[in-house]
């Protein structure tokens, strides 16, 4: 298998999309996890549908796979980061959340991604359990349903601090749900080593059946921290051979979103080294 590698554009907020797209081709990128956000492809803007077929020339002419991801820090409320989520209380909110994952299968459809990225959010301050899975649960829904019209999966995240912060959790959606074929997994890597008991290779192990969009950096046991790759604690080789075993296709993309100020370095040392981690591995071939 060859590994195909993106970097994330929340990576590269200090770039115009544009320069940013241009600037991993030229690196020698298969790929970019594209953030839907104000300051790149803003899925609120007016002009969404004539600016998503622009990106998609540009993508096209410079040759590059897409992953959208949904991430973007104050994309719905200029005061609440990652508000409101798939877990507010308020259920006007939720369905802000909801139809901005909604939009983002449109884009992701007309962009030709690969997958569709995003994750649960922090429990409210007392709020059940159940109450949170419910609110979850229903929340999914109308975004598994587009997502099973446009073709195009629904890559849930676990993520450190939030309802769904596991493999474990990520399990126990897809049996509330009914475990709906839209709906898969985005791996991040150094949230494996961060908090999963198993070690990354192991956990990518796993995921196999249900990866569908893989992120990468490098991290610390304990510490939600993304780092550059050298900086934490993972041993990459292993992980790339996991990675090539499951037989994954899609995109393994660079996450580093507190490092704009340095993304253009970063993203060419970031290529240089899961290059050379990949080339010691007996299965995943340099890209």
């Amino acid at each position: 298998m060859t590994l195909r590698l993106g970097y994330g554009t929340n990576g590269l907020t200090d770039l115009r999309l544009d320069d940013a797209l241009g600037l991993l081709a030229d690196l020698g990128y298969d790929g970019v996890g594209l953030t839907l956000d104000h300051m790149h492809l803003d899925p609120l803007a007016p002009d969404l549908g004539a600016r998503t077929r622009q990106v998609a020339r540009r993508l096209a002419g410079l040759g590059l796979g897409v992953t959208v991801e949904t991430g973007a820090r104050y994309v719905l409320d200029p005061r609440r980061k990652h508000g409101p989520s798939l877990l507010d209380p308020d259920p006007d909110g939720r369905a802000a959340r909801t139809a901005l994952l909604v939009r983002a299968v449109e884009v992701a459809a007309d962009l030709g991604a690969h997958a569709v990225h995003c994750f649960s959010g922090i429990t409210p301050p007392d709020t059940a359990p159940d109450t949170a899975w419910q609110r979850l649960t229903g929340a999914l829904a109308p975004v598994l349903e587009a997502a099973d019209r446009a073709g195009v999966p629904l890559a849930v995240e676990p993520e450190p601090g939030h309802l769904l912060s596991a493999l474990a959790d990520f399990h126990h959606l897809r049996t509330l749900l009914g475990d709906p074929e839209p709906l898969g997994l985005t791996l991040d890597i150094g949230h494996c080593q961060c908090l999963e008991p198993a070690s990354p290779a192991d956990c990518v192990k796993e995921a196999g059946p249900w990866l569908r969009h893989v992120q990468i950096e490098d991290m610390r046991r304990g510490v939600h921290e993304h780092l550059p790759f050298g900086d934490g604690e993972i041993d990459f080789p292993p992980v790339l051979e996991a990675l090539a075993s499951t037989g994954y296709d899609g995109l393994t993309v660079v996450e580093l979103p507190r490092h704009s100020h340095a993304g253009p370095e970063l993203a060419r040392t970031s290529l240089d080294f899961l290059r050379r981690a990949a080339a010691t591995t007996n299965g995943a071939a340099p890209c």
